[in-house]
């Protein structure tokens, strides 16, 4: 259920209500039958501490000579998270956190365009939380926080939406995301990129160097994969052999020689690239996913070859732009791919598509270029059709994907996909929803649904793989939030991928972020302790921090148990509660939603919440509670 408060970390933003009550001030406190079986709320494993907070934490900054330039306020619009692991020798410490920002803002300082600060953590001993480490760094700049140099090293950077961290090393890729096909893009009238001439090309890359020397419209250098070195808060290079896109996720494998790369775009591109030498990503061969059709006759065959050593193939691989290289090799399309992660217990590869509203039309004109569709296609538009219609289609897969293309299907909700290297197949994960015809009222909306899925990563707890999966609501239409609410709520859910056939049922809730933000980043330590967690752009409405893009820490879970199972609802027992002590929540085991009442041990109402099926208790002190319904029927409730 959309939440209409912060759980995790704004308690105070609860909805509780007290007038026109129909529960008492006090009850007595007699014995009663009803109170004969008690809830016991035990304490959650789980701790959440604030880490880094845009706009507010200071980051240190070098000049135009690399000389260290004092401090600035921090980027906000905090984006993907990445951990490089410190492997050195007796070290205490833990890693380097790198932390993307994806807002666009001229300043002289930190440098125009995007940008990322580095921070480095170690653990408390005591208590597990992370402390953050003063560190100097080889350019001398000293302090916690650090500004990553790009103007110095690759020129600016710009929309640091998604990125990679690799599964070999925990080397760090920030994503240039949006699209930019002009300088005055870039420029936003002054406000991003102020110095738009043309850029000077040189890299070290096998097959482009003898490149070096080209002269550029500044927007060319915009919309790469761009590798950093957390370690000296900058830059190593921009991956231009693996394609100009508008980049949003990808992983690198154990082998370090494999990468996939997904771009967020309509159609969006899924992408591989094998390095020659592992570790070695300045030379190797860049593949597009396509859909080869029924004669396909192994994994190979749905991926084409594009020439990354030919510079303009790789300045206009995108459908974005108008050569669009990908999609004339026979690219799959996407709706909008977004983050990409690797399961290691299976080997098969995680991505989003986000969705948008409406993407027959650019599908269509993709499809002319070149572009094909995958299958999974009719398989989305098959379950919207019955959702809708309550049959089932009657038509071919072909034809499920023509009414895709005819603009015939709403991707409102999006879904996870994956990719199985031993087949070359896509799949569906988990469809978006469920479908709604119209935004219900909150007393009737879903206690689960999953629209806009983006950021995913996988996190290994007690030898499971679990699925992280980030909304990032791209409108509240069509039951993304329920009926007259504006300000939208993101949710993190968490995915048990031992689930054959999951649904959006199956999915945990774990955290909800402060109102207006959308919740990002979701990067586990190595150790499964912590989930570090983004919270972008909330409301400037909420109070302090929660007004502010940040990065928050999620420790315990080594010790916590991932479930969600209901209790069977049994007519005979009635009124029933249960405890989530992931979310510090009380599920209520009813049919539909209700009105409860929570009294504390002297019998005195503390809250009242209107048409629930869960009831946030995350501010209650240790004690003895009673929990009532608009029934009468109460339960007692023990909170440690």
């Amino acid at each position: 259920m959309k939440k209409l408060y912060v759980p995790l970390l704004a308690a105070a933003m609860a909805t509780s209500a007290y007038g026109q009550s129909p529960f008492p001030v006090d009850i007595s406190m007699a014995d009663s039958a009803d109170w004969n079986t008690s809830v016991v709320l035990h304490p959650s494993p789980l701790k959440y501490q604030v880490l880094f907070v845009g706009g507010l934490d200071s980051v240190a900054t070098l000049d135009n000579a690399q000389h260290p330039n004092g401090f600035a306020l921090a980027k906000e619009w905090h984006d993907f998270i990445g951990f490089t692991p410190d492997t050195a020798s007796g070290t205490s410490d833990l890693g380097w956190i790198s932390v993307n920002h994806e807002m666009i803002l001229a300043d002289d300082k930190i440098g125009d365009g995007g940008g990322m600060t580095v921070f480095k953590v170690q653990r408390d001993a005591a208590t597990d939380t992370l402390v953050i480490v003063e560190q100097t760094l080889p350019d001398s700049r000293i302090g916690k926080f650090f500004n990553v140099d790009f103007v110095n090293t690759v020129g600016e950077t710009g929309m640091n939406c998604g990125g990679i961290t690799s599964d070999a090393d925990g080397r760090i890729w920030t994503a240039e995301e949006w699209f930019q096909g002009s300088n005055s893009a870039i420029s936003s009238n002054g406000g991003g990129i102020t110095d738009t001439s043309n850029f000077e090309f040189m890299t070290d890359i096998a097959g482009l160097s003898g490149e070096n020397g080209t002269m550029l419209p500044k927007y060319q250098n915009f919309n790469w994969m761009v590798e950093i070195d957390p370690r000296t808060a900058s830059a190593v290079r921009k991956q231009y052999n693996w394609g100009r896109q508008g980049f949003e996720g990808g992983a690198v494998l154990p082998d370090n020689k494999t990468v996939y790369l997904g771009e967020d775009g309509t159609p969006g591109l899924f992408s591989k690239f094998i390095a020659d030498t592992p570790g070695d990503f300045t030379s190797g061969k860049l593949y597009v996913y396509t859909y080869p059709g029924e004669e396909a006759t192994g994994p190979d065959d749905y991926w084409v070859e594009v020439d990354n050593s030919d510079l303009d193939v790789m300045l206009n691989l995108s459908a974005g732009t108008d050569s669009a290289y990908g999609l004339k090799a026979g690219a799959a399309m996407f709706n909008r791919v977004e983050w990409v992660a690797y399961n290691k217990l299976d080997g098969k590869i995680y991505f989003t598509e986000t969705g948008s509203d409406s993407p027959g039309k650019d599908l269509a004109e993709g499809a002319a270029k070149g572009g094909t569709m995958a299958p999974y296609w009719a398989k989305a538009y098959r379950m919207r059709y019955e959702a809708m219609t309550g049959e089932a289609f009657a038509g071919t897969d072909a034809e499920a994907i023509d009414s895709v293309l005819a603009g015939k299907f709403n991707n409102y909700y999006g879904r996870v996909l994956v990719y199985d290297p031993t087949t070359g197949e896509v799949d569906i994960v988990v469809e978006g929803g469920p479908y709604l015809p119209s935004s219900p009222e909150y007393a009737e909306y879903p206690v689960k649904h999953l629209a806009n899925p983006d950021g995913i990563n996988v996190m290994y707890i007690n030898d499971k793989a679990y699925l992280t999966i980030c909304e990032d609501l791209n409108g509240t239409s069509f039951g993304r939030t329920p009926e007259g609410v504006s300000n939208r709520t993101c949710e993190l859910f968490m995915l048990d991928l031992a689930i054959s056939n999951p649904t959006v049922n199956d999915l945990v809730r774990v955290s909800v972020v402060p109102l207006g933000a959308e919740v990002t980043g979701a990067c586990p330590t190595p150790d499964g302790k912590t989930l570090l967690v983004d919270a972008q752009h909330p409301s400037d409405e909420n109070p302090a921090p929660y007004n502010h893009s940040l990065t928050y820490a999620i420790t315990g879970w080594d010790q916590a148990q991932i479930t969600d199972a209901e209790l069977p609802l049994d007519a005979e027992i009635g009124f029933q509660i249960y405890p989530n002590p992931i979310s510090r929540e009380l599920r209520l085991n009813v049919s539909s939603p209700t009105d409860v009442a929570i009294y504390d041990n002297m019998g005195r109402r503390v809250k009242v919440y209107r048409q629930v099926r869960s009831v946030d208790v995350s501010d209650l002190t240790s004690g003895v509670y009673y929990v009532r319904n608009a029934e009468g029927q109460t339960r007692k409730l023990i909170v440690q």
